[in-house]
C-alpha cells in the first residue's frame, strides 16, 4: 500500500465518491473532501483549502460551477507540494466557441494544463446516471421527460467507465502526463432513444417530448429554479443541437484496454435496482 495520499474534491458527488471507492480499494489512501464530508472544502472558502492539500500528492478535481477559482487552487497546490492532478471536464470543451455553458469547465481546463505540475483532463459525454441521479430521474419516474434535444444524438458514457478511467489515471504515475482523454460511450443516442430503451428495461411507460429551449428554462424556474442556473442547463441543449453528428471516440479502451459499458447495461442495472420505480 502507498503512503502517498491522493485527494478527492465533490467526494459525495456521483464521480467523486466512486473514484475514492476504487483508489482505496487499490490501496490508494485517499482523502475524500467535500463541503459535506469530514474532511471539509469548498470552492467559495479558499481558507478550507491550505489543510486539504497538506502532504497531498495527487488529485483528483470537480471544478466548481463558476470560472476562477481553479487558477488559485492550482497555485496552492503546486506550493503545497502536489505532483499531479486529473481534472474532470466536459466533452470537446475546447470547441464550444462562444456558447456561455462550461465556462467554468474552460477556466479550469486553462489553470490545470498552465501549470508546472503533471496533469491529465478527463472529457466525459453526458452521463448516463443523469437519467437516474439527477435532474432527468423525476420526470422519467413521473412518465414524461421533456428536454429540448431532438435528433442529434448524444454519446452517453457510464459514469463507473468515468471512475475507472480517473482511478487508473490516478494511480498509474507518469503514463497519462500532458493526455486529454475523450470519454464516450460505445455508440450515439437521442435522448428519445435513450428513454425507449429505459423504458423497455423497466417495463414502465415512459415518453419523451421535445420542447424548445426558451419553453425549457420557462419549465425549470416554474419548478423553483434561478433564472440563470436554468438558462445555463438549457444553453448545454443548445451547444449539443449545434453538432451534426456525434462521435465516439477510444478514449475509455485506451486507459482501460477494454470497450465502454453499454447503455443496455446501464439501463438494466438501474431498472433491476428500481431506479424509475413508481
Amino acid at each position: 500500500m502507498s503512503n502517498d495520499t491522493t485527494l478527492v474534491l465533490g467526494a459525495t458527488g456521483k464521480t467523486g465518491r466512486r473514484v475514492a471507492a476504487r483508489l482505496r480499494l487499490h490501496g490508494t489512501q485517499v482523502r475524500a473532501a467535500s463541503r459535506s464530508s469530514r474532511t471539509r472544502f469548498d470552492w467559495s472558502d479558499p481558507g478550507s483549502w491550505d489543510a486539504v492539500l497538506q502532504d497531498v500528492t495527487a488529485a483528483y478535481v470537480v471544478p466548481p460551477p463558476v470560472p476562477g477559482p481553479v487558477h488559485e487552487f492550482v497555485a496552492r497546490a503546486e506550493a503545497a507540494g502536489v505532483q499531479r492532478l486529473v481534472l474532470l471536464s466536459g466533452r470537446s470543451a475546447d470547441t464550444w466557441g462562444d456558447s456561455t455553458f462550461g465556462l467554468d469547465m474552460r477556466s479550469a481546463e486553462d489553470a490545470v494544463c498552465g501549470s508546472a505540475l503533471e496533469w491529465t483532463v478527463l472529457r466525459p459525454s453526458n452521463f448516463n446516471q443523469n437519467f437516474d441521479e439527477d435532474l432527468f430521474h423525476a420526470p422519467l419516474v413521473a412518465g414524461e421527460l421533456t428536454l429540448p434535444a431532438g435528433a442529434v444524438p448524444e454519446t452517453f458514457i457510464d459514469v463507473e467507465d468515468v471512475a475507472d478511467v480517473a482511478a487508473a489515471v490516478l494511480t498509474e504515475t507518469g503514463r497519462h502526463a500532458g493526455r486529454i482523454y475523450e470519454l464516450t460511450g460505445p455508440r450515439a443516442l437521442t435522448f428519445g432513444e435513450a428513454v425507449g430503451l429505459i423504458s423497455r428495461a423497466s417495463g414502465l411507460p415512459i415518453a419523451y417530448k421535445q420542447v424548445s429551449p426558451a419553453e425549457y428554462t420557462a419549465a425549470l424556474v416554474e419548478e423553483g429554479w434561478g433564472e440563470d442556473d436554468a438558462h445555463h442547463v438549457a444553453e448545454m441543449f443548445v451547444l449539443l443541437e449545434r453538432r451534426t453528428s456525434a462521435e465516439t471516440t477510444d478514449g475509455v479502451a485506451t486507459v482501460l484496454g477494454r470497450a465502454p459499458r453499454t447503455f443496455e447495461d446501464y439501463a438494466v442495472r438501474a431498472a433491476a435496482a428500481g431506479a424509475w420505480r413508481r
